[in-house]
């Protein structure tokens, strides 16, 4: 695979990736709204995970197959999402939870969900 295809595929995960990490490290998100700044920021976590598991199960679908390379990508995008929720614990105005993660999960979750309905309709299976 040529590199400028290789850092096509890999650079969008990565630099998600780096973004989030980024954004872990800012000691206080809020925008004052109370729950709708939650409920915004859970949905956003949700999304955010949905987008690194499908970027993830792009970049590695040319090295496996589909299917291999979508539980990868979820592996990899809930992994993430615990050790950013440990980093987030070791930020002055920020914590780290399960729940968090859990959400994050759910964002990937549905993103593998998606995928593989794509997928099975694609190949008339469903």
């Amino acid at each position: 695979m040529p590199l400028r295809t290789s850092l096509s595929l890999w650079l969008p995960p990565l630099a998600l990736m780096a973004v989030i990490f980024y954004l872990s490290a800012q000691p206080d998100l809020s925008s004052g709204l109370g729950i709708f700044d939650l409920v915004g920021r859970k949905m956003v976590h949700a999304a955010e995970y949905a987008l690194l598991c499908a970027l993830w199960w792009r970049a590695l679908r040319p090295a496996a197959p589909s299917r291999v390379a979508l539980v990868a990508a979820l592996t990899v995008s809930i992994v993430y999402a615990a050790s950013d929720e440990l980093h987030q614990s070791f930020i002055p105005g920020r914590t780290g939870t399960p729940i968090d993660v859990s959400i994050d999960a759910v964002g990937a979750g549905v993103a593998a969900l998606i995928i593989r309905r794509r997928e099975r309709r694609v190949a008339g299976l469903g």
